[in-house]
C-alpha cells in the first residue's frame, strides 16, 4: 500500500531494543558500537514508554559508545571499540558489560566477537573475584524491530553468561516475553506475573525488576520451567535455554485479567505437576475479584457502560485487550489492527488468538503498520449514512492504543486509552494489567476514561 507520508513509528529497530533490554537488566552496562546518532535517537525515543523515561545511571544519553565515524567506516572500528571498552570498564560501575553492534558497524564487519574475546581474556588472567563479566550481540538494526533486539540480546546472554545448572532447583521458573519499553507497563507487569505464580509456591525469575539479580539471572538455568507470556516474543531465547540447559518452556498470551490469568496458572501447575489444590488457589483469587467489582456492577450496566471497542495495538496488547474485553469485561472489539510486520504463519496464530466464541462477535482483524489507516478499516466497516436510525451503528465505542490513536478518538467522539507504545499522555511507573489485580486496575483506567466527561 502507497503513502505520501511516513508513517509514525511504533517501536525501534534491534539495535534500539537491545539497548533497551539491558537498560533494564540489574548491575549492566551497554557498549555501544555504534555512530552517535543511534544513541540519540534511541534515547529520545524511549520517552514513549511511559512519557517520562529517559536516562538512569547508564541508559539514555549516558551509554558507553564507539561513535564511529567516517574513518571507522573507511579503516574499520575495532580498534575504537577495543578503547572504548577497556575505558568503559575503568570508569562504570557494573558487573555485566555487553558490546551491542548497530547498522553500520555490523556492515564494516568489524569483528565484535574477536574483540570481546581478547579483551575477555585480559579480564580472566587478571585475579579478581569481582572481575566483570564482558560479552557481545550483533545487534545491527536492520536484523528487525525492538522485540528482535530483545530476542537476540537475551539469547546472547543465555549464551555466554549463564552458568551450566549443576542442578534444576525445584519450582524455579524463568519469565520471558515482556520487552522493557515496548511494553509501557513492563515493571508492574513483570511484578504482577511473580506475585500470580508465587500462589502456586514457585520461586520467580523476571529479570528487570527491584527483586532480580545478575546472580538470579546467571542461575537461571537452574529453572524448572520457562514461562513466555507472549505469543511471539521470547519463544527464540526459550529455545535456546531449551537447547543449552534442556528447560521445557510453554507459551501463553500476556495474562490481563482473570480468564488469562487462570489459564496461565493452569498451564503452569500442569507442565511442572505441582500437587497442590490449584482450584482451591483460583477460587480464592475469583473471590477477591469479584468482591471489589461488584459495587460497580449496578452501574456498568444501568448506566449502559457497555462499549465497541477499537484496539489498535503491538501483538501483546492486542491479544490480551480484545480476550479481555471478551472474556471477561463484556464489550465488543470490532476492529483490532496490529502494528508489527508480521509473517502469514505468525498472522495466522494471532488471528486464531482474537476469534470470539460467537463467531457473531468476532472482530475486523488488520495487519497493517500504518496505524493512521485504521479509521479508514473502520468506516468501511461502518460507512457513514444519511441516518443511523434502525442501522448497525458503531456507537458508543471505545479506543485502545497509542498516544498516537488519540486524534482517531476525537475522530469517532470516543473516549480513549493508552496501553500500547508510544505512550507520551500518561507517566508510568509501576502500573500493572497482568493478574486479577491488574485486570481490576485495566477496569478502573476504562472506566476512568469512559466517565471523566461526564
Amino acid at each position: 500500500m502507497s503513502h505520501s507520508y511516513i508513517e509514525r513509528p511504533r517501536y525501534f529497530c534491534s539495535f534500539g531494543g537491545a539497548l533497551s533490554t539491558l537498560e533494564a537488566l540489574p548491575d549492566t552496562i551497554p557498549i555501544m558500537h555504534a555512530p552517535s546518532g543511534c544513541a540519540a535517537s534511541i534515547a529520545w525515543g524511549q520517552v514513549g514508554g511511559s512519557a517520562l523515561e529517559v536516562g538512569g545511571y547508564c541508559g539514555g544519553l549516558s551509554v558507553p559508545s564507539s561513535n564511529v565515524t567516517d574513518r571507522e567506516v573507511i579503516f574499520g572500528g575495532s580498534d575504537r571499540l577495543t578503547e572504548q571498552i577497556q575505558r568503559t570498564l575503568e570508569i562504570m560501575e557494573g558487573r555485566l558489560f555487553v558490546v551491542i553492534t548497530s547498522c553500520v558497524t555490523d556492515i564494516i564487519g568489524d569483528d565484535i566477537k574477536a574483540v570481546v574475546s581478547d579483551i575477555r581474556s585480559e579480564i580472566d588472567n587478571t585475579p579478581n573475584s569481582e572481575n566483570p563479566a564482558l560479552i557481545f550481540a550483533n545487534t545491527g538494526g536492520f536484523l528487525g524491530n525492538s522485540y528482535k533486539g530483545y530476542d537476540i540480546v537475551m539469547s546472547a546472554i543465555v549464551q555466554q553468561f549463564v552458568a551450566k545448572p549443576e542442578t534444576k532447583k525445584r519450582g524455579k521458573v524463568n519469565i520471558l516475553g515482556i520487552v522493557p519499553s515496548m511494553d509501557c507497563f513492563w515493571r508492574g507487569n513483570l511484578e504482577g506475573i511473580r506475585k500470580v505464580l508465587e500462589l502456586l509456591g514457585l520461586e520467580v525469575n523476571t529479570y528487570f525488576t527491584g527483586k532480580d539479580s545478575l546472580e538470579t539471572i546467571r542461575n537461571s538455568s537452574e529453572a524448572e520451567l520457562n514461562i513466555v507470556v507472549s505469543d511471539l516474543y521470547g519463544i527464540d531465547i526459550a529455545k535456546t535455554y531449551k537447547d543449552l540447559y534442556d528447560i521445557p518452556y510453554i507459551v501463553s498470551s500476556l495474562p490481563v485479567g482473570p480468564t488469562a490469568t487462570e489459564k496461565l496458572l493452569r498451564e503452569t501447575a500442569k507442565a511442572l505437576h505441582l500437587e497442590i489444590n490449584i482450584e482451591e488457589i483460583i477460587d480464592a483469587q475469583y473471590r477477591e475479584y469479584y468482591h471489589l467489582l461488584s459495587s460497580l456492577i449496578d452501574a456498568l450496566y444501568d448506566a449502559d457502560h457497555q462499549r465497541y471497542a477499537v484496539i489498535v495495538a503491538d501483538v501483546n496488547y492486542a491479544v490480551a485487550i480484545t480476550r479481555f474485553l471478551f472474556d471477561d469485561f463484556g464489550w465488543i472489539p470490532v476492529h483490532v489492527q496490529l502494528t508489527e510486520i508480521l509473517t502469514p504463519e505468525q498472522q495466522k496464530t494471532i488471528s486464531g488468538k482474537l476469534s470470539a466464541e460467537n463467531p457473531v462477535f468476532n472482530p475486523q482483524v488488520i495487519f497493517d503498520t500504518n496505524a493512521s489507516e485504521a479509521g479508514r478499516y473502520i468506516n468501511a466497516l461502518y460507512p457513514k449514512r444519511d441516518t443511523d436510525l434502525y442501522v448497525n451503528n458503531l456507537s458508543p465505542v471505545f479506543v485502545f492504543g497509542s498516544s498516537l490513536e488519540r486524534d482517531l478518538a476525537l475522530k469517532f467522539a470516543a473516549p480513549h486509552l493508552s496501553i500500547s507504545f508510544p505512550i507520551t499522555n500518561r507517566a508510568v511507573i509501576n502500573r500493572a494489567y497482568t493478574g486479577f489485580s491488574g485486570g481490576l486496575t485495566l477496569i478502573e483506567d476504562i472506566l476512568s476514561a469512559t466517565i471523566i466527561n461526564r
